[in-house]
């Protein structure tokens, strides 16, 4: 489930300078309570993919290319045929009748044990399926990856298991297609017969894809049609990832919070105005420079419009016009300090006030507005430098969305959080 503003505010710790979109986020009252969940424990938590699809559909071929490309990474491959439960000996009497597409055949409560750890950076050792004496008899050691992919014909069917995943894909391949190749890797890897195979098919395996697999399609991202075979998507899913993992660690758990990528100017302007001993001077100069980092990257975040305009040359160039309906907002009196890289950036620009006073830690109580007319029908830059509980910054976009302005419109800039 999506976290709501003032739980995201509580619990970014150091972030630096951000472009907080609201749109998506549930309007509630500010939580008062500490988060149970911090910034540190969100840290370098892995990138979850999770792929599914019906037996055979080429599943295995789409996370091997996946691994492959992704050879600087760490990557971890887990498959959830791994967690099968054991047969019991009268179900090893019967294994011609035991479904092994059903859900309840899998060990679920110990898939999820096993992909808790590695997601908060333990190793963890996964057991072995072995598909002769329906049981595990094995242990493998995997240890904590910056990737970790989730491979299996039901990966998507718990709700759990599906909350785990920052991606989700399915691969979609003709049902002929998986038949003949189930057939193929049956009786070559596993000498089984035709018929055995094809009888197994039609009394589990189809019915399975029918009724658990292909609901499941619903939930996926991204779809693959022809599986290993389509290059270009997997392809672009590479190019996702590799930006996923190059964000921020918070920005892979909200989709709508931007983090401006840290360089060493920007660690050494932060170094020297988080420094007790700068002189006034030094600090308003590179805060200034700092905040005007911040407005020119949430500038690049409103709609824009194409345009096309003649060169002095003569010549026609394609580019994009500004968006026309924006203000900024200042939460008095930090907000302020970011008004003049704004007009420098926005030439007559509307800014409107906001006063907050805070009675304790958790209080607070709306002292003063003054904010244009038709706000509703503006998009909106709410300024407010320094982000402690959250709590100024929750009850100014409340405010603003009592106004009438859509949360998609408003565009929270911060710097140090």
């Amino acid at each position: 489930m999506g976290k709501s503003a003032v739980d995201l505010m509580g619990s970014s710790s150091e972030v630096h300078f951000s472009g907080f979109h609201m749109d998506g986020f549930e309007k509630r009252e500010a939580n008062t309570e500490q988060p149970t969940t911090s910034a540190t424990d969100m840290y370098n938590q892995p990138f979850i993919i999770g792929v599914a699809g019906g037996a055979a559909s080429g599943k295995k071929t789409v996370c091997d290319m996946i691994v492959q490309q992704l050879h600087d990474q760490r990557v971890v491959l887990v498959n959830q045929d791994s967690f099968y439960n054991n047969l019991t000996e009268e179900e090893r009497a019967r294994v011609q009748d035991y479904n092994f597409d059903h859900p309840d055949a899998f060990d679920t409560e110990e898939l999820l044990r096993v992909m808790d750890k590695l997601k908060h950076g333990e190793a963890v050792d996964l057991p072995k399926y072995d598909f002769k004496s329906y049981k595990s008899d094995a242990l493998r050691r995997v240890n904590p990856s910056d990737v970790i992919i989730l491979e299996g014909i039901l990966v998507f069917h718990d709700p759990r298991v599906r909350e785990l995943m920052n991606m989700k894909i399915f691969v979609d391949t003709d049902a002929d297609v998986r038949l003949a190749r189930r057939i193929r890797r049956d009786t070559s890897e596993k000498d089984r017969d035709i018929g055995a195979i094809l009888d197994q098919y039609s009394k589990f395996v189809k019915p399975a894809f029918d009724d658990f697999i292909l609901p499941t399609k619903k939930y996926a991202d991204i779809i693959i049609p022809r599986g290993g075979d389509n290059h270009v998507a997997v392809d672009l899913i590479v190019q996702h990832i590799r930006t996923k993992l190059g964000q921020h660690d918070l920005c892979k758990i909200y989709p709508n919070l931007y983090v401006i990528q840290s360089t060493f100017q920007i660690r050494g302007m932060h170094t020297l105005i988080r420094d007790a001993q700068i002189t006034k001077h030094d600090f308003v100069f590179y805060a200034d420079r700092l905040i005007r980092l911040v407005v020119e990257h949430g500038l690049g975040h409103l709609p824009f419009t194409e345009k096309q305009v003649v060169t002095p040359t003569g010549s026609v160039y394609t580019g994009v016009d500004f968006c026309k309906r924006l203000c900024g907002v200042s939460v008095i009196r930090s907000g302020e300090s970011m008004e003049n890289a704004l007009r420098a950036c926005c030439k007559g620009i509307k800014i409107g006030k906001i006063l907050i006073h805070r009675e304790g830690d958790n209080g607070q109580q709306l002292i003063y507005e003054k904010l244009p007319n038709d706000i509703s029908e503006r998009h909106v830059l709410l300024l407010d430098p320094i982000l402690g509980t959250g709590n100024s910054a929750v009850q100014a976009i409340s405010l603003l969305i009592q106004k009438g302005v859509p949360e998609s419109n408003i565009i929270f800039l911060n710097l140090i959080s």
